[in-house]
């Protein structure tokens, strides 16, 4: 399989960074070597990983090859839809507003907010003890 025929798409989501490739194909789905329905257990995070290939109608015309680290189940089928609409938006530049109107393009950067100092978590504070 020759690079030209390969389009690559990379998406993040809170900590988990997802390398997605893209091959004309049947519509297999694998990730981190993995069937797609046997990595992620619930229907949510199932259904959630097709939506840039079904708001462009390109269901079962590319097979997605991805490795996802880092993060949970949430984070990482959003890494993985959004690698999906990167490289499908370099295959087509035409797919761009349906997958911006669908909110598929946009990068969710709400992050987990860093622990301080004299405090138990980011914002909570120790238990006060009057005795």
């Amino acid at each position: 399989m020759t690079t030209a025929q390969m389009t690559w798409g990379l998406g993040r989501r809170k900590s988990a960074v997802a390398r997605v490739r893209l091959m004309p194909g049947a519509g297999g789905f694998v990730v981190n070597g993995r069937d797609a329905k046997e990595f992620f257990c619930t229907v949510q995070t199932q259904m959630r990983l097709f939506a840039a290939l079904k708001a462009t109608g390109t269901e079962g015309t590319y097979d997605v090859h991805c490795t996802v680290d880092g993060g949970g189940p949430s984070g990482q089928s959003d890494a993985i839809v959004l690698g999906i609409a990167r490289a499908l938006k370099k295959i087509n530049p035409g797919y761009d507003d349906v997958l911006r109107a669908n909110g598929l393009l946009t990068r969710d950067s709400r992050m987990k907010e860093r622990k301080k100092y004299g405090r138990r978590g980011a914002r909570r504070g120790f238990q006060f003890s009057k005795r």
